[in-house]
C-alpha cells in the first residue's frame, strides 16, 4: 500500500501533467522557487499547504479534497534519501594516533580538507577510514571513498577526469560531461549542496586531486598520499610517522592475541616492523597462528631476515599451505583493485574460498567489504615480485582470469536489451549493469592486459561485450581507445572489424569527432561490410553528413539506409531512415515532404522508436499546423520521458524550442532550449550540446538577446575538437 506521501506525490505530478507546462513556468505561474517545486514532486519535500492550493489553483481544480491526504503527508515527513556510504570498513584494532585524530578533525572543521601523508604502510588509510567513520554523524549525506591508485603495482594512477567521472557516478550521476573543467565544476556543484565526506586515497601528486576538491559548502575531503601535498592551496597537510613504541606493542598484542603488550621481548619485534601497522598486524598474525611459539621465537625469526619488511610478508607467508602461499603469488598479477573469490578461483584454477579466509586472517589480504577482496599495495607488489620467478605460470593464471572477465561480461552482456537485440537473455538487467559499474576498473585493467600479453580475443571480444553498457553510461573514457585496439585484434585473427569501427565512429561522433568518426566509418566500408551492417553503416554516415551540414550527401546516406534496411524486413531501421531523411528534407527546403516522410517513419516504428518521426512531424508542421506540430512534440516528450531517455529528452526540448519560434512564441521557445540546456549538463553529448546550443543561440538573436547568443556561441567554439 502507497504511502500518503506517494499518494500526494501522485496527486500533484498529475497536477503537472494538466498543466501542460514545463517545470520552470509552472513554477513561475504558481510563484514557487524552481527546485522546491522539484522536491515537492519527486518526493524529497512535504510542500506547504499555500504551495499545494497555488498547483491546484494553475490548473482552476479544487485543493480541499487533498487536504486531508497533504496532513498526513506532513505528519509523516518525506522520506530521506538513501545515505551513500561506500567507505571501507573500519579496523576494530584502530591504535592510537589520538593526536592526529585531533588535528585532522580539527583541520576538516576549519578548512574542510586535509591531506595525511606517510610512507607505505604507515597507516594513512586506516586513519582516514577511521576519522569518517567517527565523523559520519557530522556528514549525513554520506561518505564517498575513491582509490586514486597513485602507487598500486602495475595500475597508472586514475586520470583527473576519470576520478571525476566516478565521483560523479557515486552521485547518481551516470552521463557527466566530457572535459575535465566541465566535470569539476558539476562536482563542485553537487558537493555544494550536500554535506559528504569524500576520502580520496592513495593519490600521486596535487595535481591528481586539485580537480576533485570541493568549492563553497559544508562537504569536506580527505586525502591520503605517500608524498606531502605542499602545492595544494587551501589543504593543510598532517603527516604520520611510525607507531611510537607504546601504541605499536598495544597493536601487535592486539593482532597476536596477547593479554598483555608488557612482554620485554616484544621491543625485539618491534624494532623488525619498524612501528608500521601493516607490518605489526601482519607479524601479530603471523605469532596468533603457531600458539607454540613466544614472542622471543617471532623476533628471532624476523632477525634471521635481510630486510624487516620482506621478513614480515615471508613470515605471514610460511604460515601458510602450498594451495595458500600459491594464491597469495597470483594475486600479486591479478588485473584490477579488487576482486571476488570468482575472479581469485579463475586464476588459481581451483576453488578458492577457504584460501581467501586464512589470506584474510593473514592480513595478507583485505576484505573490506563481503564477499570483495584487495590487497595493500605493498603486499601486492611483494606478491608480484615472487610471482615473477614463475613468469609461465603467472602468465598463464592471468590467461584464465580474462578469460573468466570475458565470459561473464558476454553473458550479463546478453541480458541487456538494445536496438539490435530485442528479445534478451533471461535475466535482471538492473543486475547486469550493476554488475559492469561494480567490475568496470577491473574490466579495463584486463584489457589493458590482455594487450600487454597479445590476447587479441579478449582485446576484440572485450569492447563488444561492454557495447550495450557504454551506450548507457556515455562519456567513458576508455571506450575509443578500447575500440581502435580491438579492431587492429580482430584484423589480427582474420576476423571482420566492421561492427568494432561502426561502434568507434559512434563514438568519436557522440564526442563531437567528426573527421574521425567518417574515417573509421570509411574504414569499415573498406574492411566490407553487408545486411545489417551495411544499413547501419549508411544511416550513420548520414548522421556524421548531416552534423556537418551537407544535407544533400546525408540524403543520398539516409535513403540508401531506408533502401538496405527495407530489404532485409528491419521495420525499426527502416523508420529511422525515412524519419531522418525528412529531417534532412526539411532544412533543403521542402516541408511538405519531409511531413510525408515523417508520417511513414511513424507508420513501421512502435514504442520509443516513434520520437524521431514525432520530433521531424513536429518541427515541419510549425509554420503550417502549429496545433498538429504541439501534439506531435507533446507525444514525443510523454515517450522519452516514460523510456527515461535523456539525450532523447534534451533533443525533444531543444526542437520544440525551434518550433515554438517559428509560430513567434519566443518567451515559450527559451524556455523549452534552457529545460534542454538541463538536461544536457550531465550528459557526455558533445555533439548533441553543439546542436542544441546552436539552436539556442538563433532563437536568442531573433529575441533580442544578442550578448546571450554570443556566449552560446563561444561555448559551441570551446566545445568543437
Amino acid at each position: 500500500m502507497s504511502s500518503p506521501q506517494e499518494r500526494l506525490v501522485a496527486q500533484l505530478a498529475r497536477i503537472k501533467e494538466l498543466s501542460g507546462l514545463s517545470l520552470r513556468a509552472l513554477a513561475r505561474k504558481t510563484e514557487l522557487s524552481s527546485s522546491s517545486l522539484s522536491r515537492y514532486l519527486n518526493g524529497q519535500l512535504v510542500p506547504p499547504w499555500e504551495a499545494v492550493v497555488a498547483l491546484c489553483r494553475a490548473v482552476s481544480r479544487d485543493p480541499r479534497p487533498l487536504r486531508p491526504m497533504w496532513a498526513e503527508a506532513a505528519k509523516a515527513g518525506a522520506a530521506p534519501p538513501p545515505r551513500r556510504n561506500d567507505l571501507p570498513a573500519d579496523l576494530i584494532d584502530f591504535t592510537g594516533r589520538e593526536t592526529e585524530f585531533a588535528q585532522v578533525e580539527e583541520l576538516l572543521r576549519a578548512a574542510g580538507a586535509v591531506a595525511i601523508d606517510g610512507m607505505g604502510g604507515v597507516g594513512k588509510t586506516s586513519l582516514a577510514v577511521h576519522v569518517a567513520h567517527r565523523l559520519a554523524p557530522t556528514y549525513p549525506d554520506g561518505g564517498l571513498y575513491l582509490d586514486l591508485h597513485g602507487f598500486t603495482p602495475g595500475q597508472e594512477p586514475l586520470t583527473d577526469q576519470a576520478a571525476l567521472g566516478r565521483l560523479l557516478g557515486a552521485l547518481g550521476i551516470t552521463h557527466p560531461p566530457a572535459g575535465t573543467e566541465e566535470r569539476a565544476a558539476l562536482w563542485r556543484s553537487e558537493l555544494s549542496r550536500r554535506r559528504v565526506l569524500v576520502v580520496l586515497d592513495n593519490a600521486v601528486d596535487a595535481e591528481q586531486v586539485r580537480p576533485l576538491l570541493p568549492g563553497a559548502g559544508n562537504s569536506a575531503v580527505l586525502i591520503t598520499s605517500r608524498l606531502r601535498l605542499v602545492s595544494l592551496d587551501g589543504v593543510p597537510p598532517v603527516s604520520l610517522a611510525p607507531l611510537a613504541d607504546g601504541d605499536a606493542a598495544h597493536l601487535f598484542a592486539k593482532a597476536a592475541g596477547l593479554a598483555s603488550s608488557s612482554d620485554s621481548e616484544i621491543g625485539q619485534v618491534l624494532s623488525q616492523c619498524g612501528g608500521l601497522p601493516l607490518a605489526l598486524r601482519m607479524a601479530g598474525a603471523r605469532l596468533r597462528h603457531r600458539p607454540g611459539w613466544t614472542v622471543g621465537v617471532l623476533a628471532e625469526r624476523l632477525r634471521d631476515n635481510a630486510s624487516r619488511f620482506d621478513a614480515v610478508f615471508g613470515m605471514s607467508l610460511q604460515q601458510l599451505d602450498s594451495d595458500q602461499r600459491r594464491v597469495f603469488r597470483l594475486l600479486g598479477v591479478l588485473p584490477g583493485t579488487d576482486f571476488d573469490a570468482l575472479a581469485a578461483a579463475a586464476l588459481a584454477d581451483m576453488r578458492v574460498d577457504a584460501v581467501l579466509d586464512e589470506l584474510v586472517d593473514a592480513h595478507l589480504v583485505q576484505e573490506p567489504s563481503p564477499g570483495r577482496f584487495r590487497m595493500h599495495d605493498l603486499i601486492k607488489r611483494y606478491a608480484s615480485d615472487i610471482a615473477a620467478d614463475e613468469q609461465p605460470q603467472a602468465d598463464a593464471a592471468v590467461r584464465r582470469v580474462l578469460n573468466h572477465y570475458l565470459a561473464q561480461a558476454v553473458a550479463y552482456d546478453q541480458t541487456l536489451p538494445s536496438p539490435h537485440r530485442p528479445n534478451p537473455s533471461p535475466g535482471d538487467p538492473a543486475e547486469a549493469m550493476a554488475w559492469f559499474d561494480l567490475e568496470y576498473v577491473n574490466l579495463i585493467a584486463s584489457f589493458d592486459a590482455a594487450v600487454r600479453l597479445g590476447v587479441d580475443e579478449v582485446v576484440a571480444e572485450l569492447p563488444q561485450a561492454m557495447r550495450v553498457w557504454f551506450f548507457r553510461r556515455r562519456g567513458t573514457d576508455d571506450q575509443v581507445r578500447m575500440l581502435d585496439a580491438a579492431a587492429a585484434a580482430a584484423g589480427r585473427l582474420g576476423h571482420s572489424p566492421a561492427s568494432l569501427l561502426l561502434d568507434l565512429g559512434f563514438a568519436h561522433a557522440a564526442a563531437g569527432r567528426l573527421t574521425e568518426a567518417l574515417a573509421a566509418y570509411e574504414q569499415a566500408e573498406k574492411s566490407g561490410v553487408d545486411g545489417d551492417l551495411a544499413a547501419g553503416l549508411a544511416l550513420r554516415l548520414g548522421f556524421v553528413r548531416r552534423d556537418l551540414g551537407d544535407f544533400e550527401a546525408a540524403q543520398a546516406q539516409f535513403r540508401r539506409a531506408r533502401e538496405l534496411f527495407g530489404k532485409l524486413g528491419r521495420r525499426g531501421g527502416e523508420s529511422q531512415a525515412l524519419a531522418f531523411d525528412g529531417w534532412v528534407t526539411l532544412h533543403l527546403g521542402s516541408p511538405d515532404q519531409a511531413v510525408s516522410l515523417a508520417r511513414a517513419s511513424l507508420d513501421l516504428a512502435d514504442g520509443p522508436a516513434r520520437i524521431t518521426g514525432l520530433v521531424t512531424l513536429g518541427l515541419a508542421l510549425a509554420s503550417s499546423d502549429p496545433s498538429q506540430s504541439l501534439s506531435a512534440f507533446a507525444d514525443a516528450v510523454r515517450l522519452a520521458e516514460q523510456n527515461n531517455l535523456q539525450h532523447n529528452q534534451a533533443w525533444c526540448h531543444n526542437y520544440l524550442g525551434v518550433a515554438l519560434r517559428v509560430m513567434g512564441k519566443l518567451d515559450e521557445a527559451l524556455e523549452q532550449h534552457q529545460r534542454a540546456f538541463e538536461l544536457l549538463e550531465p550528459l557526455a553529448e558533445v555533439q548533441l550540446e553543439i546542436d542544441c546550443l546552436q539552436t539556442y543561440a538563433e532563437t536568442c538573436r531573433v529575441a533580442g538577446r544578442s550578448d546571450r547568443a554570443q556566449v552560446l556561441l563561444d561555448r559551441v567554439s570551446k566545445l568543437k575538437p
